[in-house]
C-alpha cells in the first residue's frame, strides 16, 4: 500500500505525521519512506537519518548549432521562461538555469538549428535507520522544475513497490506540479491540517485536488485543541473525508522534533490502525 501524506497549508505537521507513521509501521512492516518535499526535504532530519548519495537527476535543454543558426530571433520570444534572448541578426543568449525543456524553442527553429543537450538538476539520496528504508530527492537551488525530481522518486517507487508492506510519501505543500506528480503514485492520502480559518482553507484546496485526482483522502488535525475544531469538521463533511485522527498540542512531541526523535503518540497509533486496517 502506498499513502501519501499531504496538506495544503505548510507548517501543519504533514512531515511530522508522515515519519511517525512510517517509524509505527517499520516495527512490524517492511517500509519505504519517501521525502518527496523536494524543494525542502527534512523527513531524514526528523529521524537523524544519514543520507547517502544515490543519483543526479538530469533534464533536457535545448543546444545550438550556430553552423545551422541564421540569427532570425524566432526563438526567443516562444521561450515561456525567458530562458532565451534573441534579436534578429544577433547570436542567442541561453540561460540554462531558467529553462525548464519544454522544447517550444526547438519546435520553433526554422533550420532545425536547436538540438537537444543536458543539465542536472538534483539529486536523489538513500538512507535507513529504525528499519525504515528511505528515499529523498533535492532540487539543486535556483531551477525551476521540481516535480522532475519528483518523478525520478516515482521511477523508483515503481521498480521497488512490490519489496515493501507499505510505502509512505511525504509531499510538499501546496497543489503545484510536484504535490500532483507524487500523489499519482498514491492508493489512500492523509491531509494534515490544523483547526484554524488558513488550515481550512487550503485543506479544502487539497481535498479538491484529490477529489478531482479520485484519491481516497482522510484528515489528521494537528495541534487539535488550538483553535476552532468546527472549521475542519464542515470540511470534512463537505468532501466525505472522514477525520481518523486528532493530535492535540505536546511539549513532548515539540522536543523530540527538536532533537530528531522520532515521535511515538496514541494518537498515531489510532490513524494507523484506521488507515491500514
Amino acid at each position: 500500500m502506498i499513502i501519501g501524506f499531504t496538506g495544503g497549508k505548510g507548517g501543519t505537521g504533514k512531515s511530522t505525521v508522515a515519519t511517525a507513521f512510517a517509524y509505527e509501521l517499520a516495527k512490524n512492516n517492511k517500509v519505504l519512506l519517501v521525502d518527496a518535499d523536494v524543494d525542502c526535504p527534512n523527513d531524514h532530519l526528523l529521524l537523524s537519518i544519514d543520507r547517502k548519495f544515490l543519483k543526479n537527476v538530469e533534464q533536457r535543454i535545448p543546444e545550438w548549432d550556430m553552423d545551422k543558426c541564421t540569427k532570425c530571433g524566432l526563438c526567443g520570444p516562444s521561450c515561456v521562461t525567458n530562458a532565451i534572448v534573441s534579436i534578429n541578426g544577433s547570436q542567442p543568449i541561453f540561460m540554462k538555469e531558467q529553462c525548464n525543456g519544454c522544447g517550444a524553442c526547438v519546435i520553433t527553429c526554422p533550420q532545425n538549428a536547436i538540438n537537444w543537450s543536458k543539465k542536472e538538476i538534483g539529486q536523489i539520496y538513500t538512507g535507513k535507520k529504525h528499519n525504515i528504508d528511505f528515499l529523498s530527492g533535492d532540487l539543486k537551488t535556483n531551477e525551476p522544475v521540481s516535480e522532475f525530481v519528483v518523478n525520478s522518486l516515482n521511477e523508483i517507487i515503481e521498480k521497488k513497490k512490490d519489496d515493501y508492506d507499505y510505502i509512505i510519501i511525504d509531499t510538499a505543500a501546496g497543489t503545484h506540479c510536484p504535490v500532483i506528480a507524487a500523489l499519482e503514485m498514491c492508493d489512500k492520502t492523509i491531509a494534515v491540517t490544523e483547526p484554524t480559518p488558513l488550515g481550512k482553507h487550503d485543506l479544502e484546496i487539497i481535498l479538491e485536488l484529490l477529489k478531482r485526482l479520485k484519491i481516497t483522502s482522510s484528515i489528521v488535525i494537528n495541534r487539535s485543541d488550538i483553535g476552532n475544531r468546527e472549521l475542519i469538521a464542515e470540511t470534512s463533511e463537505k468532501y466525505n473525508s472522514p477525520i481518523i485522527s486528532e493530535i492535540p498540542y505536546s511539549e513532548n512531541i515539540v522536543n523530540d522534533y527538536a532533537k530528531g526523535i522520532p515521535i511515538t503518540d496514541e494518537h498515531i497509533l489510532k490513524a494507523i490502525g484506521v488507515v491500514c486496517k
